[in-house]
């Protein structure tokens, strides 16, 4: 016998779930993509909103959190993945607001530390391009891309005290 809508829209949910959390829009655009019925989608997502298994405001400050961490992203790379996956604008604000500013400069500087370490690269101006061209591929504002990418250049170029 098959399945209601409901519960293959429930079961859908659970699956994409297990992976990983999910944005409430994400998760409306799956169900949609297989075809479950605008209605129903809604219910059953209300019913997992209802019970604290699908939370925007979480998944944005969980997502902002991991993705700065393991990818070295920034703000604005942040902001515009997360407007990608559907959350409102105010809880994407919110989320990037928890970004603190030092702890993005360092993260920064590690990224350049990391590049520096494999680059062969003669030209210390070409060297400074691509630098800033990585750090703003990864959503840093070119202010701090450049500055950090300067200082750590001008660190790379000191030579080791004992």
């Amino acid at each position: 016998m098959p399945q209601s809508p409901e519960a293959t829209a429930r079961d859908v949910v659970y699956r994409l779930l297990a992976v990983r959390a999910r944005s409430r829009s994400e998760l409306r655009n799956a169900l949609l993509r297989k075809e479950i019925d605008e209605d129903v989608a809604d219910a059953v997502l209300q019913k997992f909103v209802d019970a604290g298994l699908v939370d925007d405001a979480e998944f944005a400050e969980a997502w902002v959190h991991e993705r700065q961490r393991n990818q070295g992203l920034g703000r604005k790379a942040l902001g515009y993945e997360l407007r990608r996956k559907g959350v409102d604008e105010h809880l994407v604000a919110e989320a990037l607001s928890a970004v603190d500013p030092d702890a993005e400069e360092e993260r920064a500087r590690e990224l350049v530390r990391r590049k520096l370490r494999s680059a062969r690269v003669d030209d210390p101006e070409k060297l400074l391009r691509r630098l800033v061209g990585m750090l703003a591929r990864k959503g840093y504002p070119e202010g701090l891309a450049f500055r950090v990418a300067k200082d750590e250049l001008g660190r790379a170029d000191e030579p080791d005290l004992p």
